[in-house]
């Protein structure tokens, strides 16, 4: 079997203010990495919109409508000081849902054994009822549910590496049995979320906060020692990576030491659980990662190990 890549032109439509970290040019370098031809045999396919009702597996009929309304005809809307709208925000918002379930269903049916969705705008800041950090609907949450709802998967574990908590992903699963989200960040560092103590209803939240300077040491330490056993005993059907590239140490809005080797080890870690407990189910969500060089050379990686069996 192999690794799917799913990508859609309209991702680079979602406009963000001149200086804003989250831009289109994130997206043009990894496309550029992955045209390269170690990547000749990947699969890929295009990211579809999403239905209402695959939005709605998360965020409340209320809260989509009221994203749907705020997009404007031309210029841009700000939701908060660091997220806004453009005129292409509400369809690439919607097709990197689709793209996420279109994965999902490729995965959990046994047509590819993993994939990696190019999306933007990315999803784990994202909470049930509200638009944050760049995020409006969660990608990576969104696809953990429909894997639950149209493919049978009981128990679903999300790893975030992104250098931010993904207070969204935390929020929805709060008080949710069925799907762990397992996260190694930087703190104290936005959006201020993520501590030890935070574990959820079900002790189904595990934060290992990182401090400022941490590296390859420090997280491999907390992926291998806690990450990794509290993975292994929720005996998960399907992995979903919130693959953030942004504690990489290049990268101007975090202040981890990560290189595209960590990166790459954090692959290989899930898809050997994966292979233990999932029949190597894995899906890749793209996340954070603003330095162009550092997030070309992360996904390389991470692409080029999910290809591996």
């Amino acid at each position: 079997m192999s690794t799917l890549l799913v990508q859609h032109p309209a991702f680079l439509n979602h406009l963000t203010p001149i200086g804003h970290p989250e831009r289109a040019d994130r997206l043009r370098a990894i496309d550029r990495v992955l045209e390269d031809e170690h990547f000749q045999l990947l699969e890929r396919d295009i990211a579809p919109m999403a239905t209402f009702a695959e939005v709605a597996l998360v965020h409340p009929s209320s809260y989509i409508n009221a994203i749907h309304n705020q997009a404007p005809k031309e210029g841009l809307v700000h939701l908060d000081a660091d997220t806004t709208m453009s005129p292409g925000t509400w369809e690439a918002a919607m097709r990197a849902v689709g793209a996420c379930c279109k994965a999902t269903e490729e995965i959990m049916t046994g047509r590819v054994r993993n994939a990696f969705c190019s999306i933007r705008p990315p999803g784990h800041h994202a909470e049930k009822n509200r638009a944050m950090g760049f995020c409006y609907f969660n990608n990576a949450a969104i696809a953990a549910r429909h894997a639950q709802k149209n493919f049978g998967a009981e128990r679903v574990v999300i790893l975030d590496f992104d250098v931010h908590h993904g207070n969204g992903t935390q929020d929805i699963f709060w008080d949710d049995p069925t799907v762990m989200y397992v996260s190694t960040h930087q703190a104290p560092l936005y959006p201020g979320t993520g501590l030890r103590e935070e574990t959820g209803e079900h002790n189904n939240i595990v934060n290992v906060p990182l401090k400022n300077g941490d590296g390859s040491a420090e997280f491999r330490d907390a992926i291998e020692n806690i990450i990794l056993p509290r993975m292994e005993a929720f005996d998960p059907d399907f992995i979903v990576l919130s693959s953030g590239f942004d504690a990489h140490t290049r990268d101007p809005l975090g202040g981890l030491r990560l290189t595209e080797h960590d990166f790459a080890w954090v692959t290989r870690e899930a898809m050997n659980l994966a292979q233990k407990k999932c029949d190597s189910r894995v899906l890749s969500v793209l996340e954070g990662g603003y330095d162009l060089e550092g997030l070309a050379r992360s996904v390389a990686s991470h692409v080029m190990t999910l290809m591996d069996p």
